[in-house]
């Protein structure tokens, strides 16, 4: 009798661990998956040596339009453009094509971010690195509705573009310039004034629509 309390006692036991288990593998799961737009976003990212994570993920609108998912990702989670601008280590920010954007109208939007979040001192700072920017661009035709395009910042390396996981630049050395990229989204006049508290892994009450 004793025997049969202790297996019942043991397996209610058994049955309790598994059931907490399957728990927590719910939970982490829900908490690691990301989808936006119907796009999976990966909560890690690794850049040059380092794992990042998803710091947070939004839609970039234009006019009626949903143009791109774009995702931020650093070593440590922060929660305001400034704490991202001087945050150490490396970066990496995904855009996911929602639609076929033209090599000018994606070259266009960057530009409007640079041009609107950067001072002319700045500018002068970076005006080479600008110019390859803009190479890049031309040399990719256009991007098609699934297209990803990463632009990391690879400390001791630069800024270095892939499209589809296909490098597409030379390292751009200046980390001003990396930053000027992320003004495109996270600076004071931001591309999509709904993204950039997305980026910043909040949510956004509604996306508001950016002047690019």
């Amino acid at each position: 009798m004793k025997s049969a309390v202790r297996f019942v006692r043991r397996s209610g036991f058994a049955a309790a661990l598994a059931f907490a288990a399957a728990s927590l593998t719910l939970i982490t799961s829900s908490v690691s998956a990301a989808e936006v737009a119907g796009v999976r976003i990966d909560d890690i990212a690794h850049v040059g040596n380092q794992e990042l994570k998803l710091n947070g993920a939004g839609i970039r609108h234009k006019a009626i339009f949903k143009v791109y998912v774009a995702a931020l990702y650093l070593n440590d989670r922060k929660a305001t453009a400034a704490e991202v601008l001087n945050a150490p280590g490396a970066k990496r920010v995904t855009l996911v094509m929602l639609r076929n954007v033209g090599n000018e109208e994606l070259a266009r939007g960057f530009m409007s971010g640079i041009q609107q979040n950067s001072d002319k001192s700045e500018k002068a700072r970076f005006i080479s690195q600008l110019q390859k920017f803009g190479e890049i661009f031309a040399s990719i035709p256009e991007l098609k509705k699934g297209d990803v395009l990463t632009t990391d910042w690879v400390p001791g390396s630069g800024t270095v573009i892939h499209v589809n996981g296909r490098k597409v630049s030379d390292a751009l050395p200046d980390p001003a310039f990396y930053n000027a990229l992320l003004k495109i989204w996270l600076g004071d006049k931001p591309v999509d004034a709904g993204l950039k508290p997305a980026m910043l892994g909040e949510k956004p009450e509604e996306p508001q629509r950016g002047n690019s």
